[in-house]
């Protein structure tokens, strides 16, 4: 049994961290429904429902200590935090939502909202399918092609494989996708931390490739303090 949380250190003034499987949340968390979406809702208050916060795939908030999380088994979750304007973001962004450039969305949404620069904030990308892992068919290859990706960094096609899981035909490095995607709308490199763990790999973390899209999901939060 795993029980503990990787901790990001985004600076003193938030807390963010991803949980292991069976671990037990620190405190109550807002969570959403989400759908594989860009939307994004503004979370105004403590206790806002899953109901109230349908069909949306980040979160974000100025309030302190209201814990906004998404929740993830592959997908990539970004924890963004703007220091200077004390706000805190929470993006879901799976293969769907990084071809739909949800994290660049969920900047200018901050920007707009509490009057962030993507400049000052502090992001954490979390654990998710690695790269070696995440097999796709052609036709998710020509999606993040015709959505301005650069292909020559996130893309690599693997020939006829040798009969394991996962190995051959095209493969997408989503942590790479959005990075590339954080640094397009003006977050420094250094204010990027990507944990890199492969969730499909690395069975403290649930994956629905490895389990079933009925498996536990990963609770990512982030909390102004």
């Amino acid at each position: 049994m795993f029980d503990s949380l990787l901790k990001y250190d985004l600076g003193e003034g938030v807390e963010a961290f991803s949980t292991q499987r069976d671990a037990a949340l620190p405190y109550p968390v807002i969570q959403g429904r989400q759908v594989h979406g860009s939307r994004i809702a503004l979370v105004d208050r403590p206790g806002m429902t899953r109901d109230e916060l349908e069909g949306y795939d980040a979160f974000m908030t100025n309030r302190p200590d209201v814990a906004i999380c998404i929740r993830t088994a592959d997908c990539v979750p970004v924890l963004m935090y703007d220091p200077v304007n004390s706000a805190v973001a929470a993006v879901h962004s799976g293969w769907k939502g990084t071809v739909l450039h949800i994290s660049q969305g969920v900047i200018d949404a901050m920007r707009q909202e509490f009057g962030t620069r993507a400049e000052d904030l502090k992001v954490a990308i979390g654990p998710a399918i690695g790269p070696d892992s995440f097999q796709v068919g052609e036709e998710v290859a020509v999606k993040f092609k015709e959505s301005g990706f650069p292909m020559e960094d996130i893309w690599s096609f693997r020939g006829s494989g040798d009969g394991t899981p996962m190995s051959g035909g095209h493969h997408i490095d989503l942590f790479k996708a959005n990075r590339w995607l954080l640094e397009q709308s003006g977050v420094p490199t250094g204010n990027i931390q990507v944990c890199g763990i492969d969730t499909y790999t690395t069975r403290a973390y649930f994956s629905a490739r490895r389990e079933g899209v009925q498996c536990g999901r990963i609770i990512n939060a982030i909390m102004l303090k």
